[in-house]
């Protein structure tokens, strides 16, 4: 699979998440737990939402996946939590990351993660944290076949 990928730096945000623990399927429930708890709080969504993916389908079960979903979130918000729900909002520091886009259907992105994670070791970096994912199109109003989401990893040379 041909990729293009960029190596950047990302900047550092406060972001609101909520910690998951299971399958995947989930995801929907928990955008929903989210950006309730996020209105609930008053707080103000300040860029497209993102998961970071702890570990992997192919390294444990489905209900021992560990990932969490966040909203960067506007303003001088304090860290805390996570509560007893899994919510809270934390400070996110920047990384340099190999990145690329996946085009079409969440479910799949997995081909991307294996072409970019191919790209990462043949340029000689190694992966320094957990995989990112930056959904830039909006479920509701896009086309599945359409939906844009950036993959990343850390990254540091050899």
């Amino acid at each position: 699979m041909a990729i293009e990928v960029t190596v950047k730096k990302t900047e550092p945000m406060t972001v609101a998440f909520v910690s998951m623990k299971g399958p995947y399927t989930l995801m929907e429930e928990a955008f929903g737990k989210l950006y309730g708890w996020i209105r609930e709080k008053g707080y103000i969504p300040a860029g497209p939402p993102m998961g970071a993916y702890f570990n992997a389908p192919e390294q444990v079960p489905p209900d021992e996946l560990l990932w969490e979903i966040r909203s960067p979130i506007a303003g001088e918000v304090a860290p805390s939590g996570p509560d007893e729900r899994g919510l809270g909002v934390k400070r996110v520091e920047g990384a340099k990351v190999a990145a690329t886009r996946h085009k079409g259907f969440f479910d799949r992105v997995e081909a991307t993660i294996h072409a970019l994670e191919g790209w990462i070791m043949e340029k000689g970096y190694e992966i320094v944290g957990p995989s990112e994912e930056v959904y830039l199109s909006d479920p509701g109003r896009t086309p599945p076949e359409q939906l844009l989401t950036e993959v990343r990893f850390p990254v540091r040379k050899k």
